[in-house]
């Protein structure tokens, strides 16, 4: 038989090649999946986004001041982001101080704080059907007239804060703070401009136990030379929480004060209580005792012992209304709107404010990222996991101010929900050095409030005629008091 030619051989052994190199090569990649991890899907980091906004829903004309609205990415791995208001100063932006603002629980909207406290926007208290948006108006007594002020909803699932993946909605106080601390990295990464100006950390309410604690963390990363490094000088609380008993154990003695307890129950609390933990007590005519106490207690409007006892605005879940009916196909998100309580009740406002927020007009101007936010609620109610798991929050007040930071803690003198007895007591158990006697603080030649001043540059304040949220209740006081305070001026 004649032998094949090369021109024959060549194209069979090249073909041979291929297909053992085939082989080896599909086998090397079959060993490989064997190997190899199966791939990981993280959410992408989403990049910090920012939103100017010019004018709002039920706000005649355009802003009078620089409002931008924006989210900052700080949980990568569930996807998780902070939504803030920065309200540029009324005055100087450049050279003004600039404060972090918090609110407090649980879970509450910082919202609050800008519509209701410190910001500088009211909504007008008015009959309201659903047949338009609740109006607004400018707030005269804004503190953005002295600083500006990066209000920010924390934690996690707070106002329009969202998680992609709902394992991020399950934080506590330390988890949490360490979030703020990342969302201001980046904030100040993205606007240098303000580095140089002094910071402020302020909140009231439970944001006092978060406040401190980030006060520290901060001030170590400027110990340790971290960048981007702020300006930080200090901090600022309200009736804030400590997770000490004695936030709602000088209850007590506050409303037997102001006339709410007798004597004869104020003496039988403060006999058959000693040591006993007000919330679960033991002794059975403490017990007693302090069922008494809270059935009187009841009888009030905690926030502010002198206000018309109402209903609580917040989410609750209810019937269909006019206003559900009616706004219904506006905003396609009434599920739990609040009871509508009468228009001479401090909380109307609350009530306003969800209609407010839920509107699609309203989320649009602000920037509100489609799919993120079902509804909106002013504050939750024990729907998303929340660990306490700060104990106490005095050890840090100690710690920052004996860094020379300064504190200003100030109490609204009418609230029961955390009284300024409770607060006093703490403040004088840190044993600074008295600086400056009790003292009575003015404003148009009357006493607003008192207040006495340690070293360690703390100072604690009263305000007269105050509440729970005192800028609430006296918003020019309180203005007052803020202004001498952060330009380092006496009160």
């Amino acid at each position: 038989m004649p032998r094949p030619s090369t021109a024959l051989l060549l194209p069979r052994l090249l073909l041979a090649v291929s297909l053992l190199l085939l082989c080896f090569s599909s086998a090397a990649a079959a060993a490989a999946l064997v190997l190899l991890p199966p791939p990981r899907f993280e959410p992408e980091a989403a990049p910090p986004t920012t939103t100017l906004v010019a004018a709002l829903p039920g706000f005649d004309g355009a802003l009078p001041f620089r409002l931008h609205t924006g989210y900052v990415g700080v949980d990568e791995e569930n996807g998780a982001e902070l939504f803030y208001y920065f309200i540029e100063s009324e005055g100087d932006p450049r050279r003004d101080p600039l404060l972090l603002w918090l609110t407090g629980g649980d879970r509450c909207t910082v919202l609050s704080a800008l519509f209701f406290e410190i910001g500088p926007l009211k909504l007008v208290v008015e009959p309201y059907n659903g047949t338009r948006v609740p109006r607004l108006r400018y707030h005269p007594y804004s503190w953005t007239r002295a600083a500006s002020i990066l209000f920010v909803d924390s934690p996690v699932g707070a106002g329009f804060s969202f998680s992609r993946n709902p394992r991020g909605y399950d934080v506590g106080d330390v988890s949490s703070s360490l979030q703020l601390k990342e969302f201001l990295t980046k904030w100040f990464t993205q606007h240098p401009d303000y580095l140089k100006n002094p910071f402020y950390i302020g909140g009231d309410s439970y944001a006092g136990k978060i406040v401190p604690f980030l006060a520290q963390k901060i001030s170590e990363d400027i110990e340790a030379g971290l960048k981007p490094t702020v300006n930080l000088k200090g901090y600022l609380v309200g009736n804030p929480r400590t997770g000490e008993p004695n936030d709602y154990d000088s209850r007590v003695p506050f409303l037997h004060g102001f006339g709410v307890i007798s004597d004869q129950l104020y003496e039988t609390i403060m006999d058959k209580c000693q040591g006993e933990d007000y919330t679960y007590p033991k002794n059975a005519l403490c017990a007693q005792a302090l069922d008494r106490f809270n059935s009187l207690r009841n009888e009030i409007s905690e926030p502010h012992i002198l206000y018309k006892k109402c209903v609580y605005a917040s989410d609750r879940p209810n019937d269909g209304t006019t206003e559900r009916k009616i706004l219904k196909e506006e905003t396609g998100l009434m599920k739990h709107p609040p009871p509508r309580p009468p228009m001479d009740c401090q909380s109307y406002v609350n009530y306003l404010s969800y209609f407010w927020a839920n509107n699609n007009i309203t989320r649009k101007m602000l920037g509100i990222k489609k799919g993120t936010m079902d509804e909106w609620v002013r504050c939750h109610n024990g729907d998303l996991p929340y660990t306490e798991d700060i104990g106490s929050s005095i050890k840090y007040h100690r710690n920052i101010t004996s860094k020379g930071y300064r504190a200003l803690i100030y109490s609204g003198d009418h609230d029961s929900v955390v009284p300024f007895l409770g607060t006093q007591s703490w403040v004088r158990s840190l044993n600074f050095p008295i600086v400056d006697e009790w003292r009575a603080w003015h404003l148009d030649g009357q006493s607003a409030g008192f207040t006495i001043t340690y070293g360690n540059n703390m100072t604690f304040a009263t305000i007269k005629g105050g509440g729970h949220t005192a800028p609430e209740f006296q918003p020019e006081r309180c203005l007052a008091m803020f202004k001498r305070w952060i330009s380092k001026e006496p009160l």
